[in-house]
């Protein structure tokens, strides 16, 4: 058996263990299996384990070998030829989605020997590790796809789960609306992921990335695309990547997903899903030697991430909402440095961040318990509460502290400029569709806008 034979088998292993977990899980579900809790963690231990391993192996066949890509493709499952559209499944090991896809299954490991703890005799057990399954498979998916489909496939799967572990204790209205809040980000997200696929099919005829970043392997590519339409493509890319990773303008969305249990927000918005967008800033980083203008673009966006997140952590009153506005900085920090080209720094910059920030989330819990018990022993409060109003204040001090309480307004900004207009926009075709569906049907139209399925607020939609 050759090398490169063993390594497609392992890849194949490292890609299938998620799945055949989730699929085993949901299985179960369906058809009413009373799975214990145990058996439950079982399974996903081992299916875990498994993935780990062979992805761990395939690492060091790489060093040792020397092989730097090692493409496992599944052909086309949908094509359209006549307008070079198709949906090609491949999975591409190199050094950039090797390092990341053993990140995962490290992290979503801890994760869920944590919440195996956490979440016990709690009602959605269940259904939180289904999620999690799903989420596992997409972070794999999106770690390995060596087509922009087969990336945006495992985008959608991280997104799904997320908005529903977000809204996981849905019987409060609170989650459930802040995780419509996520999934309507997501959606603007992947807008705008879909329409720069669509555009790269246009250009190159497909969807994989060797066409269009050069067939050297990552990080050595060249793009082999033309300045104007490799900005086109990267600014519709880092638009997805903001949404996906919570940048500026799209940073409201953080603190709502902390509604979710503390192992979904460690492992999703401490360590994997917010790197999620630059690592496919990483993927693209050859169209940034192409486009000057969208280097800029980069960069800016990366330092008003990095500078909005550091202020806005400051004024948090728990401790989650300022994790993950800590985890905005070093988000921003690192588009950065992939703007500035520092390709391997940014790589490792994201898998040491992932691995502090999902530690200090699943400790956070245990340390306001601590203090607290700490204070109720010393009977007095550790942490000063007088505030000293001698020391005069600058106006722009009190400006700048106000528009870091407020979170920059970043929510007020997207409903009045974006959520708004939309709706205001589609109310007005409803009106026009149900004018013309009552005249020809002969119809009251005042029956019919009582039972217009819209709201009259944007409370009511979002």
């Amino acid at each position: 058996m050759t090398m490169e034979l063993v390594l497609k088998l392992l890849g194949i292993i490292v890609v299938a263990s998620p799945a055949v977990l989730l699929g085993v899980l949901g299985m179960l579900l369906l058809c009413g299996a009373k799975l214990t809790e145990s058996m439950q963690s079982g399974l996903t231990k081992t299916g875990v384990i498994l993935g780990l391993v062979a992805a761990s192996a395939i690492l060091v066949l790489m060093l040792v070998t020397g092989s730097r890509y090692v493409p496992i493709e599944f052909g086309n499952w949908v094509s359209i030829e006549a307008a070079h559209y198709h949906f090609h499944l491949k999975f591409v090991f190199d050094r950039l989605s090797v390092p990341f896809v053993v990140l995962s299954f490290v992290l979503c490991g801890t994760v869920g020997a944590f919440a195996n703890v956490y979440l016990h005799r709690d009602r959605g057990y269940r259904r939180f590790f289904l999620l999690y399954a799903l989420f596992l498979l997409g972070m794999v998916v999106s770690s390995l796809a060596g087509t922009i489909e087969t990336l945006f496939f495992g985008w959608e799967l991280v997104g799904l789960s997320s908005a529903l572990l977000v809204a996981y204790f849905h019987e409060r209205p609170g989650p459930v609306r802040n995780g419509h809040r996520v999934w309507t980000i997501y959606r603007i997200a992947d807008a705008a992921f879909l329409v720069a696929a669509i555009t790269m099919h246009h250009l190159t005829g497909e969807g994989d990335f060797t066409r269009l970043m050069g067939t050297r392997p990552w990080p050595e590519g060249i793009a082999s695309i033309a300045p104007g339409p490799a900005f086109a493509v990267g600014a519709l890319l880092l638009l997805a990547a903001a949404g996906k990773s919570g940048m500026v303008p799209f940073s409201g969305w953080l603190p709502r997903a902390m509604e979710g249990p503390t192992p979904s927000s460690a492992v999703f918005y401490g360590a994997l899903s917010v790197h999620l967008g630059t690592y496919l800033l990483l993927r693209v980083s050859p169209l940034l030697a192409v486009s000057l203008p969208l280097r800029v673009l980069v960069i800016g966006l990366g330092l008003a991430s990095a500078v909005f997140g550091a202020l806005a952590s400051r004024v948090q009153s728990d401790v989650k909402n300022g994790l993950a506005f800590a985890s905005l900085t070093q988000v921003g920090i690192i588009t950065v440095e992939i703007g500035l080209g520092l390709r391997y720094i940014a790589l490792i910059h994201m898998i040491g961040h992932a691995c502090l920030r999902t530690l200090q989330l699943l400790r956070a819990p245990s340390v306001l318990k601590d203090h607290q018990m700490l204070e109720d022993a010393v009977g007095a409060h550790l942490t000063g509460d007088s505030v000293q109003t001698s020391v005069g204040v600058a106006p722009w001090q009190l400006r700048l502290y106000l528009f870091a309480l407020h979170r920059g307004h970043l929510d007020a900004i997207l409903d009045d400029w974006i959520v708004r207009p939309f709706l205001s926009l589609f109310r007005l075709f409803d009106s026009f569709e149900r004018a013309w569906t009552n005249f020809l049907s002969g119809g009251d139209s005042r029956e019919s806008d009582r039972l217009s399925p819209y709201g009259d607020s944007l409370e009511d939609v979002l």
